[in-house]
């Protein structure tokens, strides 16, 4: 298992979007069957007929994700530094070094004060974030700092941990291989009992997982 774990104070990288053009889903087939005949396959053959355009339509709809949402916050006058962590969340992503799929199993974590917010905008994020080509690493602190700008301050935590295909039918080809990434803020990187609490519940919910 590869662990990363990285904090704010990290040097800042440039922000990577996803797709920022409409997909020509004709030109992607017809990429799509010439590909085919350069393997050695005959696009005409039964089982292969409308395949191209099948996995055109699949790319098109993926790098096509909904958008975040906008979170909904829920007033909570009685909360002060309450840990909430929403976990269970399972997202396919495409790995950008070798355009293979990776499951990423996702844990969010932040410090309620006053307000908490609507859990099912979390799977949202994760999922918006996870439709283009990807690295694990760019992922969780993109779904930590969308989380920072929804809650309105840093006191939030992402756990990641992912299955990639291009390490387990590719390469070495450990099927066993899992990859962890942890973006911790605010109190997170600075209260280690925060931070070893939220830690010891992500990794027993991927232990029951």
């Amino acid at each position: 298992m590869t662990t990363s774990i990285a904090s704010p104070a990290a040097a800042p990288t440039a922000a990577v979007a996803g797709p920022a053009a409409v997909i020509d889903t004709g030109r992607v087939a017809g990429l799509i069957h010439q590909l085919l005949v350069e393997l050695g396959e005959n696009p005409a053959r039964e089982g292969l007929t409308g395949t191209p355009d099948r996995v055109a339509a699949w790319w098109n709809a993926f790098l096509s994700p909904d958008g975040a949402a906008t979170a909904t916050c829920f007033t909570e006058s009685q909360l002060g530094g309450q840990l909430v962590i929403v976990g269970g969340m399972s997202v396919w992503s495409l790995c950008e070094h070798h355009m293979l799929p990776m499951n990423l199993q996702v844990t969010a974590g932040y410090v309620a004060d006053g307000e908490v917010v609507g859990l099912s905008k979390f799977g949202r994020i994760a999922q918006h974030f996870a439709g283009r080509l990807q690295v694990q690493e760019r992922f969780t602190r993109q779904v930590a700092e969308h989380l920072n700008g929804v809650i309105g301050h840093e006191d939030v935590a992402v756990a990641v941990r992912g299955v990639h295909l291009c390490m387990s039918m590719r390469g070495v080809r450990m099927e066993d291989a899992r990859t962890t990434t942890v973006h911790s803020g605010g109190r997170f990187g600075t209260d280690p009992v925060l931070s070893q609490q939220f830690l010891t519940l992500t990794t027993g919910m991927w232990r029951a997982s």
